[in-house]
């Protein structure tokens, strides 16, 4: 008797749910389970936050630009499709800080935030002598109590004190995703530092053996940058991973209105005016889009909680003369400086083998974050002329850009407050409960870098089989 289909939709084509479908289709494959996966998409493209496009010969990427190597998961994505020789390492080069409206680099050593080499950290200028004896007391004072979840502003202030984490650890942990570290879980966010306390005490001591061949986000001047893209930019990793999807339907410009059950199975409600009645549904899209079609059953309420910030990115083009500025690859932005934006890149250092035209320069600045948003809605000329007066206080620019693309991510940045992995299981519970053939994955709950994004999905699609085969 021939076995039956089984059909799953995955609800949102950006990186979590084109990793899920193609993961899903690829186990199914290889343990001969037929199974029909459609691909469900709002927009008329697919990759989400992933938007490269080229103009008068750049490379330009409207949202997400890289993805940290020391994340192993698009690494392995890309050899899974075919695309590993396309990838891109950044090159070698410093960041620094804009703190109290000074130009500082981040001292070498610094490892996700916290300073690891000593002689570094005491002869840099982003800190009083009174600010660095406050810092170096991390090594001495003991380590707090493992007791539910706080904010990543208050832990970091309790170990290092006020001056650290303003020019420091905050424009550096809520970087370009907008965040408020006195909101942002600890628990939710940054684990591993609540980790490293309880195993080291000291977080200057602890990150600095934890990282002893280990590989994450270490600030050097002359170490190898640890940020990859691929050549033609994100988009190529988007474009490959839809090429594979060969045994999918993919419906773009389509959007789910609504959801209920038939028995063990989802009847999902499609804006054009059809159903899908499937076995299984992952959804990969935010939250925000996502709580209303559960609103209706009683669910995820809790993740109204949730807030999204609201971002735009300004890539800048110029001649190579038009531009002088201090080696580095970018800076980042402390909120006690007079900047509108957040941090910039120098993509023409940070991705030299780019698209990037001879006798020419690309700047990418970051706007908006968490109490400073209504940047975000000004027009276009508004926003380059801000731009453009903020990277003067740092850099020689000469004239006006060549050109100037805009690119606005309204509520785009799901923000991980105090209490995020406690909704997060209570959302999946009451699923459980009550819609048991659901599953949740994406940027509002595991991670969001387009790293975390990729594991979740690849995660998504393991689990999707397990249910199948039991």
């Amino acid at each position: 008797m021939e076995e039956r289909i089984r059909k799953v939709a995955v609800v949102g084509g950006g990186i979590t749910g084109l990793t899920a479908a193609y993961f899903l289709q690829k186990y199914a494959q290889e343990q001969g389970l037929p199974v029909h996966i459609t691909l469900i998409e709002a927009a008329h493209r697919l990759g989400g936050k992933i938007q490269t496009f080229q103009k008068d010969g750049f490379v330009i990427e409207r949202g997400s630009d890289s993805f940290p190597a020391y994340k192993t998961s698009i690494g392995r994505l890309a050899k899974e499709i075919g695309i590993a020789d396309k990838l891109v390492r950044g090159a070698k080069g410093h960041w620094s800080i804009v703190a109290e409206d000074k130009l500082q680099p981040i001292p070498d050593g610094t490892v996700m935030g916290v300073p690891t080499n000593f002689g570094a950290f005491l002869t840099s200028d982003l800190f009083s002598w009174s600010g660095k004896v406050r810092a170096v007391g991390d090594l001495v004072l003991p380590k707090g109590r493992a007791a539910g979840d706080q904010s990543l502003g208050k832990f970091m202030r309790r170990r290092f004190g006020k001056e650290m984490v303003e020019n420091l650890l905050e424009p550096l942990l809520s970087g370009v995703n907008g965040g408020d570290i006195d909101r942002m879980s600890l628990e939710a966010a940054f684990p591993q530092f609540a980790e490293v306390e309880q195993k080291y005490r000291s977080l200057m001591a602890g990150m600095k053996k934890t990282n002893a061949g280990a590989r994450t986000a270490v600030y050097n001047r002359n170490e190898e940058n640890v940020y990859q893209t691929f050549e033609g930019g994100l988009q190529t990793l988007v474009e490959a991973l839809e090429k594979k999807l060969s045994g999918c339907a993919i419906l773009k410009g389509v959007k789910v209105d609504g959801i209920r059950k038939e028995a063990d199975k989802a009847v999902l409600e499609l804006n054009n005016a059809s159903t899908i009645i499937v076995d299984q549904v992952l959804f990969t899209v935010p939250h925000s889009k996502l709580q209303p079609l559960f609103e209706p059953h009683g669910l995820l309420g809790g993740l109204k909680e949730m807030p999204m910030t609201s971002i735009a990115t300004v890539s800048m083009a110029f001649p190579e003369s038009a531009v002088e500025s201090e080696g580095g690859t970018g800076f980042v932005v402390a909120r006690n400086s007079d900047f509108a934006i957040t941090a910039c890149s120098w993509a023409h250092r940070k991705f030299p083998s780019m698209a990037i035209p001879e006798g020419k320069k690309l700047l990418r600045a970051f706007l908006g974050r968490v109490g400073d948003e209504a940047v975000v809605d000004l027009a276009d000329h508004e926003i380059e002329k801000i731009v453009l007066a903020d990277l003067r206080k740092t850099m020689r620019i000469d004239g006006n850009p060549d050109f100037t693309v805009v690119s606005r991510w309204k509520e785009a940045m799901p923000q991980y407050v105090v209490g995020h992995k406690q909704r997060v299981a209570e959302a999946k519970r009451g699923l459980e409960k009550e819609f048991p053939m659901v599953q949740v994955a994406g940027s509002s709950f595991g991670g969001f870098d387009i790293a975390d994004c990729a594991e979740q999905g690849e995660n998504a699609a393991r689990q999707l089989l397990e249910w199948f085969q039991v």
